[in-house]
């Protein structure tokens, strides 16, 4: 499967680009432990293949970057109507006026920010590498 989507013509930041729309899009419809274990074994075969160490540097750099893409990705998806469990366990907390549909359009702005987030992330990956790099030497 992984070579199958290595011959896409997206080239190394489509496919990247794919692979984490691919896990946002199943957010909306599984939980991430699910979510995990079909796409993981699927997937980093497949990320594997791919080179950023022009954008990241080497290849233990790049994995902590793509890994840190894809936890962020699944954290997104954790919060994505219509099967956004992080906004079913809100409305069990909130008080029993607060509708759910309430919550899903609170959770608009945070998932924008998710989502821009994991695009400054993808720009600049020296702010996934700069704590583990800073602890680990």
């Amino acid at each position: 499967i992984a070579e199958a989507l290595r011959a896409l013509p997206f080239g190394d930041w489509g496919t990247l680009i794919f692979v984490l729309g691919v896990i946002f899009v199943l957010g909306f419809f599984i939980d991430w432990i699910e979510i995990t274990v079909i796409t993981l074994p699927l997937f980093v075969p497949l990320l594997a293949t791919l080179d950023f160490s022009g954008h990241v540097g080497d290849p233990a750099t790049t994995k902590i970057w793509m890994a840190t893409l894809v936890a962020l990705t699944l954290q997104t998806s954790f919060l994505t109507p219509p099967f956004g469990f992080a906004l079913f366990f809100l409305k069990g907390a909130a008080p029993p006026e607060i509708q759910l549909i309430q919550i899903y359009r609170g959770a608009v702005p945070v998932i924008v920010a998710q989502v821009a987030g994991i695009m400054l992330l993808m720009a600049a990956p020296i702010l996934a590498i700069w704590l583990p790099g800073l602890i680990f030497g």
